[in-house]
């Protein structure tokens, strides 16, 4: 990948941009480091008047100078095993620092600019600046400011073409009878959820056929099916795979497509990965085989260890091993413990039972399993993870619908669907008709979407809340990727999803943006994002990536430890998205997100 503004950072630019902080640690007679630098942070910060630049202008240097003291504190050195003002002080008196990359220098630069030298961010719509504007007139013109800025998020989203409009189902239907031809079926066979899991794609040589990978698509999944990385794909899933369908194909394609790192990772063998790869550290919150427990009232269940199609960035790819594998379903005998276990701790009140994904499971095991959750008395709510109505939407039949909906008591015991859909692209007419079945029997439908890469650009996101909701799906989470190594190419930095949540999400209406941006944090659980309360910025590290410390979500309710983790460098992400065609510039103020 080109690296379009290594040049423009460095130490050497650092000091040839004259930040006063240079000029105060180059002076031999002055405090350590770690005060002169937490000092000039809050001088800078008191000494700024608004009514000079404006309250904007004041965030801006406010927040800089907030992250800039909380990084130069002994705790936050030690939590991170990096000193920010040592760093600085080297550059400042000219010593040499190899190991300070461009993208430490660019993000310091930029919060050493929001402190010394404060700027508006361009604003999409100015207000009307008429003199004497009021009442009614005012309300006209604000009106009027309004529909400039929903004309802007509009064009940005239109950016984005979902699979309802007539170009993608045109070409999805090509796609469908040139599968049909090479699979050998029938329109009749396609609507049969278990010609389809018969027929999964899970060897190159039929990748390469219905997928029409590129040359590295394919060397891939060659190399993970050689690795016995989990691969595989439905043909319904395959059949919105397209070149000529722009926005989405790279969304569709990456999700299933395992990457090298990944790859690589499990070559090195499967069984140190495995150790690395339980991210969330289910083996320490399991009480009992198939429960996991990280809150009070609610409790996983984990009956089907197996999907119909494997996500490249699952967290759970470690415990599986391979697309409807045989022996994914847990005896019996241990789905029995499991509930026993539940039976006997009446403090659970709801039951997310996942996977795997348990919708691919047979309706008799489904019927069972709910009939059994059913019989314990305190379980209010069961909730089901799947991506079937995305992966395999035939599979919501009519019957299926009807041994959900029979569980369902009102004012007694409720069932909701919580699925993934990614980009709008997978928004198909077969998974609308999946979630109005659904819906059809009163089962509320959820969306939690994880916020890789792939589905980051400026308000694709958004494109996504606003169709979901058209369809009968509320958004209910978006997470932060996992900072798994082997799934580094599917991470945004914090300040992504921050700047999405401020910038885009914010202008769609309230019933539209019902998700919460979390963090998952090892062990311990989710960590909403909204509240910088729940988190820390503690270094910027020589390579520029941000560490931070997460608090555990009980932390005024019981003693736990918070835990520490690294971001992706901001500057390496800008250059990701440059490389895919973006303007780098069109997200700017995400180095102002902490």
């Amino acid at each position: 990948m080109k690296k379009l503004f290594d040049p423009l950072f460095s130490p050497e630019k650092l000091v040839e941009w004259r930040f006063a902080l240079f000029d105060l640690l180059r002076d031999p007679g002055g405090a350590d480091c770690r005060q002169t630098v937490f000092d000039y942070a809050s001088r800078m910060q008191q000494g700024f008047s608004p009514d000079i630049l404006g309250e904007d202008c004041y965030s801006m240097v406010r927040d800089c100078a907030r992250a800039l003291r909380g990084m130069c504190t002994e705790r936050a050195e030690e939590l991170s095993g990096f000193s920010v003002a040592e760093a600085l002080c080297d550059i400042a008196r000219g010593r040499p620092r190899a190991d300070l990359s461009p993208a430490f220098c660019a993000d310091v630069a930029h919060i050493l600019a929001g402190i010394e030298r404060p700027y508006r961010i361009e604003p999409v719509a100015k207000p009307d600046s008429t003199p004497g504007l009021a009442g009614r007139a005012a309300s006209v013109a604000r009106s009027s400011e309004l529909d400039f800025i929903w004309r802007w998020a509009s064009g940005w989203m239109e950016r984005y073409p979902d699979g309802l409009a007539g170009e993608a189902v045109a070409i999805r239907g090509r796609n469908r009878r040139r599968i049909l031809g090479l699979l050998g079926g029938s329109a009749r066979d396609w609507r049969n959820w278990e010609w389809h899991t018969a027929r999964l794609i899970t060897t190159p040589e039929t990748f390469a056929a219905v997928c029409e990978p590129s040359v590295e698509e394919l060397e891939a999944v060659r190399a993970a099916c050689s690795a016995g990385v989990p691969f595989g794909v439905t043909p319904y899933y395959a059949s919105l795979m397209s070149g000529s369908l722009p926005g989405g194909d790279a969304s569709i394609r990456a999700q299933v497509i395992p990457g090298p790192e990944f790859v690589e990772a499990v070559a090195r063998g499967r069984s140190s990965v495995e150790s690395r790869a339980d991210f969330m550290l289910e083996r320490e919150t399991s009480p009992i085989d198939l429960v996991t427990r990280r809150y009070p009232a609610i409790v996983i269940l984990k009956p089907f260890n197996t999907c119909p199609q494997i996500c490249a960035y699952c967290q759970r790819n470690w415990e599986i091993d391979g697309p409807m594998s045989p022996g994914a379903m847990a005896s019996r005998k241990r789905i029995e413990n499991a509930l026993e276990w539940i039976r006997a701790h009446d403090a659970i009140r709801e039951v997310l039972v996942t996977g795997g994904d348990p919708l691919a499971m047979e309706d008799r095991e489904i019927e069972w399993l709910l009939g059994r959750l059913a019989a314990i008395p305190h379980v209010e709510l069961v909730r089901i993870g799947t991506r079937i109505p995305v992966t395999l939407p035939m599979r919501i039949t009519p019957g299926l619908v009807s041994i959900l909906s029979r569980f369902r008591r009102p004012g007694v015991r409720e069932l909701l669907l919580v699925t993934h859909v990614q980009h709008p692209s997978e928004v198909t007419p077969e998974m609308v008709r999946a979630v109005a079945r659904i819906c059809s029997r009163g089962i509320s439908v959820y969306n939690q979407m994880v916020f890789t890469f792939f589905v980051s650009r400026r308000f694709e996101a958004a494109r996504l809340r606003m169709l979901l909701r058209r369809i009968g799906v509320d958004p209910y989470y978006t997470f932060v990727p996992k900072g798994k190594e082997e799934t580094a190419a599917f991470r945004v930095p914090l300040a992504r999803i921050l700047q999405e949540q401020k910038e885009e999400a914010r202008l769609l209406p309230g019933s539209r943006r019902t998700d919460s941006p979390v963090f998952n944090v090892p062990g311990l659980g989710k960590s909403y994002l909204r509240g910088a309360q729940h988190r820390d910025l503690l270094s910027i590290m020589p390579d520029g990536s941000r560490v931070y410390e997460f608090h555990p979500w009980e932390r005024n309710i019981s003693r736990q430890k918070s835990w520490v983790g690294g971001d992706v460098p901001i500057l390496g992400y800008l250059e990701r998205l440059a490389a895919i065609g973006e303007d780098p510039a069109d997200y700017s103020s995400i180095w102002y997100y902490f």
